[in-house]
């Protein structure tokens, strides 16, 4: 399963790449992919609840402006919990369990333009610069 990263990057290059999105999407499309790029941004509030499907009982819970991947019946959470402070959560899933995933409050997003954001701290590589005399 690809997750929102994925398809956001991908997104991302396409429209650098001059590729663009296909011009016969629906409002409903750009507005989802809007509100998961927004998502990505940690500008979204949401709920994520673990749930086993066998006694009913909550496994997980998570709750604020959290983004979420998951491959397989791993489940990773990462949420933002201030200006520079991001705590990430990892949960392995059982085979009875399932997730809910929901969005808190309403966002407004375009269905008229479709949203890219492009970070050059992400794209430029980190390196240090030494400078002295020879």
């Amino acid at each position: 399963m690809k997750t929102r990263t994925r398809i956001a990057a991908t997104l991302a290059a396409l429209a650098v790449l001059g590729g663009g999105l296909a011009a016969c999407s629906t409002d409903a499309d750009t507005a989802s992919r809007n509100i998961a790029t927004a998502a990505e941004q940690f500008e979204v509030q949401r709920t994520i609840v673990g749930i086993n499907g066998i006694t009913g009982e909550t496994t997980f819970f998570a709750e604020g402006r959290c983004s979420f991947e998951s491959e397989g019946r791993r489940f990773d959470v990462t949420c933002r919990y201030g200006p520079d402070e991001y705590r990430k959560h990892v949960f392995i899933m059982g085979d009875q369990d399932s997730v809910s995933i929901t969005q808190e409050q309403p966002i407004d997003v375009s269905v008229y333009h479709t949203r890219v954001i492009l970070k050059p701290q992400s794209i430029l590589p980190e390196f240090d610069l030494e400078v002295g005399k020879q």
